[in-house]
């Protein structure tokens, strides 16, 4: 509405205009060129305001339209309508570069095809063209499994068995819905991807089906691995995708409960209707099953957050210190020892003098997350450290065993 009333009045303001031109030279041919510069019209309009008024008028009402579809312009999108008024319309569409580096040559059902969009997840390679929801052009590639790093296919019209099967598709403009194609045998693919940090996949792509489908594709992708999006090293939380929420929830996980064990995350459905979401989420948290009813919400500046989340971040994880062969022991340490031994402490001495902290109280940080908490037994003959835990007030008690390379940090709590 506001569009059909701006432009409404533009034209009887128009109409106004060319109507005073002709009044003007009706008058004279001198007036009638000097009305083309608005200053002498406006002269015009004062020295012979009697045949200039009812043109003058008409571009008056033309004005009442444009200011009211302009208030109502301001009152829904304010953002568009100073776009308008800077004349943004008039400068050049920048065009952003592309988010991935696909240089596909060749043709899709006979048509060129120049996908912006790929993906390879759960084992399912996907090129779009378009981004509406009915994709212009799109082809699927289901592999027989999933795969995880480095991608190599390489299937011959000739071979059989458990074969990636291929799926194309594409709308027509007089057709609302998409056609599609499959075939699971008969056809040239090749697939040579890389993994490239932090989540995509990179490298050659060849694929050639029968003839009656017109379709040869030959040429380098770029494919996402995951539906993440990297803003820099940190991941985007402004994007809108089920491993965005994923990634939100365990980070939050982490932090509530100070620590990184957080394994067998379960969100449920839900669809990106609003910028809020509220979820019924479980977790296995440190061995605990939990479940927790929470709110998230998008935000300008930060993306998706759970509501109330004050929790501070994690420290950092140290790795575990190197046995030090050429550090010996001085003779005397036994008498020198200082009185609280937690200042000297680390892994390597430990390994060195196991029996100085027998039975002393230690906690444990692991390099894949989570801590356990017990006393020193001892050293196994593997190198392992030995902790043992008191298990409530039964009597009961639980023994571990780490590895060195399996130990992110050692802490000595008894002095």
């Amino acid at each position: 509405m506001d569009a059909l009333l701006i432009i409404g009045g533009l034209l009887l303001m128009l109409a106004g205009l060319v109507w005073l031109v002709m009044r003007a030279f009706g008058t004279s041919l001198l007036w009638g060129w000097g009305s083309l510069i608005p200053l002498l019209t406006l002269v015009y309009v004062l020295r012979h305001w009697g045949r200039a008024r009812s043109a003058v008028a008409l571009v008056g009402l033309g004005m009442i339209p444009l200011v009211v579809g302009l208030t109502l312009l301001a009152s829904k999108d304010a953002d568009r309508l100073a776009a308008i008024i800077r004349l943004d319309w008039l400068k050049p569409e920048v065009q952003e570069p592309p988010e991935l580096a696909i240089e596909l040559r060749g043709r899709l059902n006979g048509q060129p095809f120049r996908p912006q969009q790929g993906e390879l997840i759960d084992g399912v390679l996907s090129l779009r063209e378009g981004l509406d929801f009915f994709a212009q052009r799109e082809l699927n590639i289901r592999l027989p499994q999933p795969v995880s790093g480095a991608v190599r296919v390489d299937v011959l019209p000739q071979d059989s068995g458990n074969l990636p099967e291929v799926e194309l598709s594409w709308l027509l403009p007089e057709q609302d819905l998409p056609e599609a194609r499959r075939l699971s045998r008969g056809y040239t693919l090749h697939l040579d991807l890389q993994p490239q940090a932090p989540n995509r996949l990179a490298g050659e792509f060849h694929l050639v089906l029968p003839p009656r489908f017109k379709t040869s594709l030959s040429g380098r992708v770029e494919l996402y691995s995951d539906r993440l999006r990297y803003r820099g090293a940190e991941v985007d939380r402004h994007f809108d995708s089920r491993d965005t929420i994923a990634h939100v929830l365990q980070d939050y996980l982490q932090r509530r409960f100070a620590s990184r064990d957080v394994r067998e995350l379960k969100v449920p459905p839900f669809s990106f209707e609003g910028d809020r979401l509220q979820l019924q989420v479980e977790a296995l948290i440190d061995q605990r099953a939990e479940r927790l009813p929470l709110r998230l919400s998008k935000r300008d500046r930060q993306g998706w957050t759970v509501e109330g989340d004050r929790f501070p971040p994690l420290p950092a994880e140290t790795p575990a210190q190197p046995l030090a062969q050429s550090e010996t022991p001085p003779a005397d340490e036994g008498l020198a020892r200082p009185a609280d031994r937690r200042q000297r402490f680390s892994l390597a001495r430990l390994q060195r003098s196991p029996e100085q902290y027998r039975n002393l109280r230690m906690r444990l940080s692991k390099a894949s997350g989570g801590t356990v908490e017990g006393r020193f037994v001892g050293v196994d003959v593997d190198g392992s450290i030995l902790l043992r835990q008191q298990m409530g007030s039964g009597g009961g008690q639980a023994s571990f065993s780490f590895k060195p390379q399996e130990i992110g940090r050692l802490e000595l709590l008894d002095p």
